[in-house]
């Protein structure tokens, strides 16, 4: 973990982003438990919605909505608040143990840690149920129940959410970013905790003969997998892990048909990512 730190602090003066791939690889995330899974799948949503908001389209911001509506049910974990909070302060502590060490800037130490200690304490000032201002929008959530109804949100349906999409760009952004900015401390939070999590994890590359690799495990227990694989290469990573042992099957990148191994090897590199 003190490595994944140093990296940490090493590329956050040079890119406040998620690390970015080579325009050639293509790269598959595998979560190993249900926590990382809950945040990959949030950390999608918050990515989303922030596209569609920035659109100018009511058919944009109508899609906007529906993801809003995702990350309210994905939020409503009781126990994910209070696991981001307990994750960001455990790194903290490991953070503070590196203060004097010569390998590591002091001034990038330090923003780091200001960056963890705000998203912890805006995130801990939040109080109630994550998305119960959305709850308690009778207008928001008629739309939500009518969103579920296949074709269930045509204006006859809805005359007031019909003229609310053909309002002007900025007063719906205005709208679905205020709806959106009570939930924003868990994203800031995630974007840690999984920037950490990725940094944890050193490349190996491997081949798999015929499509096919298997790893003994010993014992060791990941929390996330990356597979990166040429873009070129026609097949798609399927991956099942436990403690025991690692099997990535590579399938045919075939739409139509039922999933079979790649006839050939498959270079690829494996990164094993574990708090």
């Amino acid at each position: 973990m003190t490595l994944a730190i140093t990296r940490y602090i090493l590329r956050k003066n040079i890119d406040k982003r998620l690390p970015i791939q080579p325009s050639n690889v293509i790269s598959y995330e595998f979560p190993l438990n249900e926590r990382v899974r809950t945040l990959l799948r949030l950390e999608d949503l918050y990515a989303k919605i922030g596209y569609y908001i920035d659109q100018a389209d009511g058919r944009d911001h109508h899609v906007a909505l529906g993801v809003l509506f995702e990350i309210m049910e994905v939020t409503a974990r009781a126990d994910l608040k209070s696991d981001l909070l307990q994750e960001l302060e455990r790194q903290k502590r490991v953070l503070m143990a590196l203060h004097n060490n010569p390998e590591i800037s002091e001034e990038a130490l330090d923003s780091v840690l200001a960056e963890i200690e705000l998203a912890s304490s805006t995130l801990f000032a939040t109080s109630g149920k994550l998305g119960q201002h959305l709850r308690e929008n009778e207008w928001l959530m008629s739309i939500k129940q009518r969103a579920c109804i296949p074709g269930g949100v045509c204006e006859f349906d809805l005359p007031s959410y019909h003229y609310w999409l053909h309002r002007e760009p900025e007063i719906r952004r205005v709208a679905l970013n205020g709806w959106l900015a009570p939930m924003l401390p868990i994203r800031d939070a995630l974007r840690i905790v999984l920037r950490l999590l990725r940094e944890s994890g050193k490349s190996y590359k491997f081949v798999a003969h015929l499509g096919s690799f298997q790893q003994m495990q010993g014992g060791r227990v990941a929390q996330l997998l990356r597979v990166r694989l040429d873009e070129n290469l026609v097949c798609i990573p399927e991956v099942s892990a436990n403690k025991y042992a690692l099997n990535i099957r590579f399938v045919a990148a075939d739409y139509a048909a039922k999933s079979v191994l790649v006839e050939g090897d498959v270079a690829f590199d494996l990164i094993f990512c574990s708090f």
